[in-house]
Formats: structure tokens, sequence, C-alpha cells
């Protein structure tokens, strides 16, 4: 391992961000960086500042920060598979519904479904809301087109006015369908629909241009360890952390540099089971046991049960059934929101789901004065690696680490 250099210059770190299925440019996350980094420093008693990054290229962003007695430079770059997202949500109101089906034919006839109900009932909760919604919305629209249907038809009788209000219910009924998906960003219905429908679409095998979009993130990240940094840091959120996982995976296969510095893997807010537990999502399980017994790669993941949408402390590699008898990661613990959080400030975030589950990437207003270690912007742009911040952490005693899944083959 090269030579982390004396305390008189910078800390110098990679950093990769993975996000999740966001059809959103990568813009938001350096704004969120930006805003709520700015909000931890004020808090916390530490420098930090961002400038854009030197010359063109892939999207991120620079950070300089003070902290902990020591300088630290960090390039933070998101690993960008939002134009995939965006390609995968361009379907049609009834190509929705025909994924409807077909989605929910995959956790139920499957039996995963089951499974995944046995670890957290928040993010089952969370994959049956946009089921619920959709065909909510779409009674809706039938009774509203077969009401005016059989309005007018008691109104004027005969063919004609018959025909004419079967042809009103149905552009009633299409309008409607229609407004809810224009106005989905109130509802999440179709964006929750499209995510879980992309997982499911091949029983939980990527699909072909993702798989090649992971090759091309792993060439990037294979390129920065050979670069002059301290550590290579790769930061997977939601599903961007079975992506990281398996992207990592590849490369510890292919073999690291003999001189990388330190690579490090952090997962936030993880939903590994929802694919993993699908019946052909053999890569993923033989990526989750490869890489949870290597010791080339400190492996640290952070839920927490305030948040609805992740497995909480949930194992990923153990839940999924595929833990070896070597295993030595990842390190589970929670961000605690409850306690982390100032109370008020908890009380206005339970309700708002979707925002909790960025909560990771996001100022914490009661760490200051408590013993509380995790520091979103402590670990991306701090002076000490993953594995060193984490040396003594133990892992959460309330984790869940039983097999629940029926699939365990592996590629």
């Amino acid at each position: 391992m090269r030579d982390t250099g004396s305390e008189e210059r910078p800390f110098r770190r990679r950093v990769f961000y993975i996000p999740g299925y966001d059809p959103i440019h990568p813009r938001r996350y350096r704004e969120l960086y930006r805003k709520e980094g700015a909000a931890q420093a004020a808090l916390s008693g530490y420098e930090l500042a961002l400038r854009p990054r030197q010359g063109g290229g892939r999207y991120g962003w620079h950070v300089s920060t003070r902290m902990e007695d020591r300088a630290t430079e960090a390039e933070i770059e998101v690993l960008v598979w939002s134009d995939i997202v965006r390609g995968s949500m361009g379907a049609s109101i009834p190509a929705t519904y025909l994924q409807l089906l077909r989605t929910a034919w995959a956790y139920i006839g499957s039996g995963a479904l089951f499974r995944l109900m046995q670890l957290r009932k928040g993010p089952i909760i969370a994959a049956l809301y946009p089921i619920v919604a959709l065909l909510a919305q779409l009674a809706l629209a039938l009774l509203v087109g077969l009401g005016l249907w059989r309005g007018m038809a008691a109104l004027i009788p005969g063919g004609v006015a018959n025909a004419a209000g079967a042809a009103l219910g149905l552009a009633a009924g299409a309008l409607i369908l229609r407004w809810f998906q224009r106005n989905d960003a109130r509802f999440y219905a179709y964006y929750l629909m499209h995510d879980y429908a992309y997982s499911a679409q091949a029983g939980g095998a990527n699909p072909p241009e993702l798989e090649a979009r992971m090759a091309d993130f792993g060439r990037q990240i294979a390129a920065a360890l050979q670069g002059p940094c301290d550590e290579v840091l790769v930061v997977g959120h939601s599903s961007g952390a079975h992506l990281a996982v398996s992207i990592l995976a590849d490369l510890v296969r292919q073999g690291l540099p003999p001189d990388a510095p330190p690579l490090s893997l952090l997962t936030l807010g993880h939903v590994v089971p929802m694919v993993s537990f699908l019946p052909e999502a053999r890569r993923l399980r033989g990526d989750l046991a490869f890489l949870s017994a290597r010791p080339e790669v400190t492996w640290v993941d952070v839920t927490a049960p305030g948040d609805g949408c992740a497995f909480a402390l949930c194992d990923p590699v153990r839940v999924t059934g595929v833990a070896p008898p070597d295993q030595r990661w990842p390190l589970i613990f929670s961000a605690a929101f409850t306690q982390t959080l100032r109370p008020e400030t908890w009380a206005s975030l339970k309700r708002r789901y979707f925002r909790l589950h960025f909560q990771y990437l996001c100022a914490f207003d009661n760490l200051p004065g408590q013993a509380w270690d995790y520091d979103y912007f402590r670990i991306s742009a701090g002076p000490r690696t993953l594995a060193a911040r984490f040396a003594a952490r133990p892992p959460s005693k309330s984790r869940i680490d039983r097999a629940a899944n029926r699939f365990t083959t592996v590629a």
C-alpha cells in the first residue's frame, strides 16, 4: 500500500457517487452537497468549501476542508445513469399497467414478496404503494367513465346517444389517467412502478445497457486507483448500493494495482434484497458473497429504521443467504435518525418518506457534542480513510442477519 504522506500536505481523496434510480440531472447532488455540507460545517465547527471541477468530462465537483487538524482535498464525481432511468420511464399509460402486472407476478409468483416481508415492512409498503395507487387511479377513471356513459344513456335514450355516452366516458377516463401521470411528482406512483419494474424485468439480472454502464464506471474507478490519492471511496445510495457492490467485485477480481490507495465502499439506504431475492439475480448474489470476504475493500453499510424505503440494518449478504464462512463485510450500523436529528427536525421529516431516504447525504443537527460517528461530509471529505474512521466501531446489535431468501444460486 502506498504511503499516505505527511501531515503537512492535504489528505487526497477520490469519491465516486452512484445514485439510485433517479431521472434527475446530477447537479441536484452537487447542490445538495453544497447546501447540506455548509449546514453540517456550521453545526460541527469545521471548514468546507466547494468549487467547480477543473476541466471537462464527467460531472463532479471539488471539496476543500479543514477538519480534525488537517486539510483535505476531495474530487467527487457522480457516476451518471440517469439517462438510462429516463429511457426506462418513457412507457405509455397502458404499458405502465402492463408493467404493474409483470412486476407483481415477478415478486408474488417467485415467492420473493413473502420472504421480503420477513425482513422489513417499510420497503414492502413502499413496493406495494404504486400498485395500490395505480389501481385506485384506474378504478376512479373507470367509475367516472361508466357514470358518464350511463348518465347520458339514461337522459337521452337511443343508440346514437348510447355510443356518444360511451365515447364521452372513455375520454373522461383517459383524461383522468393522463392527469395522474402528468402530476406524478405529487404521487410517485408511476416513478416507483418504473423503478421496481426496471429491477424485476429480467428477474433480477441487470439489463444489458446497465451492465455496459457499470463496466464504464469500473474503468473510471480503476483509473483513479492508479492516481495520486490517499483513498478511493465509492458511495452507493439506494439501488446504487447493489450496483456499487457488483462494480467493486469486478474490480477486485481483475486485481488491484500493487500500490493502489485504500479502496472503500460506503452503502447508504440499501434496497439490495429487492433485487437479490429474485430468481435471476445470480450475478448480484455472487458479487455479494465474493466482496463480503475480501480484504482489499473496506465496506461500511449505513441505514436507519426511520427510513421506510430501505432495508434498515439488514445484512445484505446474510439475508440473501450467500454469506461465506469467512465473511468480514459489511460493517452495519444505524444512522439513528431519531437521535441524530433534533426532535423538532425529526418531527418535520418523519412523514416525508422520500426526503428521509436522502437524509444520509444531509446534515445531522444533533451531532455536535454527541457520540455519533456518522457524518457524510467527514467521511467523504475528511482526513481519515473509511477503515481508520470505523476501525473501532462495533456493528449494531439490532442488525438483521437471518437468511430469508429462497434463491441462493450464484453466477
